[in-house]
């Protein structure tokens, strides 16, 4: 496809950080190479396999020769140690089923589910760490029903949690050579291992390497926002192309979904903003794309897309925003230099670009978004974190800070805000006297601007990556559970012992205790297995219905069971789970004129003020010989 050429209508501001407005003269417009509704998740079959031992390299972003000097921002205090209550943790999936590095691993949360994908693989977990039946399975089986190239093992995948639709998103690469393609997913319930509205855009000749996803649902043209950096035929880079996907059409499986790209040429590294917590942003904002321009500046960009006349979207940047000076990773923008214990292997920092993601809350007075990205500071390698208010408006760095309290290198990092404002932080840490581990802190809002608490170990890695193999993570992932607004999970890689092509995946969770209602207080998970059943009219149908406790809970659990047929028998036995956790089964029995349909039905539990559900389905059939009329009431 061709790309609008971008025009630089003031670029002499920039120098005096004002904003100078970059326009394209016409987006990039595109409809789907191919679409197809899939049917449920949990019945399709294995794809093909994944890779053998094979190293996905990384496509450097070209950036401006970095500085050496103080880190003004460096936190040179340390807090004390981060006022969290840890949560559970387990291990997701691992590299059995790719035999490639990196492992790319991110997640999301909802109401009773997470979804975890890693190169070239995904798995769905209820909130007790329990992995739904028939997973994990390789990511091309999601596109089964698109065919090629989607339903091949591509990689570089990110799931999205929509919570304001209640629907599940996931991506992932289309292709290694030309043509190629991004893979898109929108599930057509709220059940992640249901069906799901397939798609594919074609790119042409250009890689759309490194995609960034984020949900941006305004009032007017919601989209799904997305970020590539784009490589001609593979090789060389072009720029980044900032997009948005018809959100309100895909959600609807309209297989005319529009996608609206610009190109930002030759810069790199950027992120789409992403909504956390309930609230929209205003009507009318745009969706923002931030990186780091170079050690003193971030440039942002601004997509206000049109799906009714798409020609007639706009994109104004780059604002330029100074923020304190830092000193690229790595002697410059990323490299491979984190060490390991035991090995003389070194690991990438991918200091290069933003890291995953640009979390963004409307916290009704004020609007907030929150990044991070590798830095060098004290001959390691540290995580600076920035706070962003008002991004429409005067885009104030709130906050920001550097936080490398010790020799420790501590990279690959991911951060969120919960519903108090307070700000958590996961990344990798090592040197050589440690593996790879997985660590976490955060920060109250009374804590001392730019700072953050001591952190908390939320795993230890038992080896280090041997073998030359430098590729580590590319990304994780930090989410914030909609349950509660509270509830942190992060997601993370590490190594069970010295190798290469072994990493595993952790996912745990916490939450602050400034937050009450989340981890910190104690929730519960609820499940039903299994998700359907088939039954012939007049029979009976059994659920297993399981109740977890997070972070401590012990309370009791009424349950109820809601959008059973007419006329059907509905028990629970027991009624209650107490302790805060066990499970009930679940009979539902059918009229013997139940009409044959398939009946979505709501299983609910309730402590308090706590409340979550998880959905089921029963499908009444008869037998030939069945002549009785239906119930005229269904």
């Amino acid at each position: 496809m061709l790309f609008g050429r971008l025009k630089v209508v003031s670029a002499c501001l920039l120098a005096f950080g004002a904003v100078a407005s970059i326009e394209a003269a016409q987006p990039t417009i595109s409809q789907p190479a191919k679409f197809a509704i899939s049917p449920p998740m949990s019945t399709v079959p294995q794809a093909g396999p994944g890779f053998s031992n094979a190293v996905l390299p990384v496509h450097p972003i070209p950036k401006a020769a970095s500085v050496s000097g103080p880190d003004g921002a460096l936190q040179k205090v340390s807090g004390p140690l981060v006022a969290a209550t840890p949560g559970i943790q387990f291990d997701g999936v691992d590299d059995t089923i790719c035999n490639c590095a990196p492992g790319d691993p991110n997640m999301a949360a909802g109401p009773n589910h997470l979804v975890q994908v890693v190169n070239t693989g995904w798995a769905v977990y209820n909130k007790a760490g329990v992995i739904a039946p028939g997973f994990p399975k390789t990511l091309g089986s999601i596109w089964t029903a698109l065919g090629a190239p989607c339903n091949g093992q591509w990689g570089d995948p990110i799931v999205q949690y929509d919570r304001l639709a209640d629907r599940w998103f996931l991506s992932q690469l289309g292709s290694f050579s030309a043509p190629f393609f991004e893979c898109m997913a929108v599930s057509t319930t709220n059940d992640p291992t249901g069906s799901y509205a397939l798609y594919s855009y074609n790119f042409g000749s250009n890689l759309p390497d490194y995609p960034k996803i984020g949900v941006w649902p305004t009032a007017q043209n919601p989209a799904y926002l997305a970020m590539y950096h784009m490589f001609q035929n593979g090789q060389t880079f072009l720029g980044t192309n900032q997009c948005a996907y018809d959100r309100t059409a895909m959600l609807a499986g309209s297989p005319t979904a529009t996608q609206i790209c610009f190109l930002v040429s030759g810069d790199g590294g950027f992120l789409p903003s992403d909504l956390d917590g309930p609230t929209p942003p205003p009507a009318g904002s745009p969706g923002y794309f931030l990186n780091f321009f170079d050690t003193a500046n971030l440039h942002m960009f601004k997509l206000t897309p049109n799906f009714a006349v798409p020609a007639n979207s706009t994109f104004v940047g780059p604002i330029n925003i100074p923020v304190t000076a830092f000193t690229g990773s790595c002697g410059g923008f990323g490299g491979s230099c984190v060490p390991q214990t035991g090995t003389s292997t070194k690991l990438d920092s991918l200091g290069d670009r933003m890291m995953y993601r640009l979390a963004y809350t409307n916290f009704g007075t004020y609007e907030s978004m929150v990044v991070n990205h590798d830095v060098g500071s004290g001959g390691v390698v540290g995580v600076r974190w920035y706070e962003m208010r008002d991004p429409n408006g005067t885009h104030t760095i709130f906050q920001q800070g550097t936080f490398q309290p010790d020799a420790t290198y501590r990279w690959m990092g991911s951060i969120a805000q919960d519903k108090k404002g307070d700000i958590a932080v996961g990344y990798s840490s090592s040197s050589s006297s440690l593996h790879p581990g997985i660590r976490y802190t955060g920060r109250v809002p009374t804590d001392p601007l730019g700072t953050l608490q001591s952190e908390a170990i939320m795993f230890t890695g038992n080896g280090s990556q041997t073998g030359n193999l430098t590729r580590w993570g590319d990304y994780t992932s930090l989410r914030l559970d909609p349950a509660d607004d509270c509830t942190f999970w992060y997601t993370n890689q590490y190594i069970p012992s010295n190798g290469s092509f072994n990493w595993h995946t952790r996912i745990g969770s916490f939450s602050m205790n400034n937050c009450t209602g989340g981890g910190g207080g104690g929730d519960f998970t609820i499940d039903a297995q299994p998700p359907s059943q088939t039954v012939v009219r007049g029979g009976t149908a059994t659920y297993t219905v399981t109740v977890a406790p997070l972070n401590g809970f012990t309370g009791t659990v009424s349950l109820s069971l809601t959008g059973a047929p007419s006329r059907s028998t509905v028990a629970f036995n027991p009624s209650q789970i107490t302790g805060g956790s066990g499970t009930s089964t679940l009979t539902v029995t059918l009229s013997s004129r139940t009409r044959p349909n398939t009946y979505h039905m709501t299983v609910t539990g309730t402590s308090g003020g706590l409340t979550h559900s998880v959905g089921i389905d029963i499908v009444a059939t008869r037998t030939p010989t069945d002549t009785a009329p239906d119930d005229p009431d269904q």
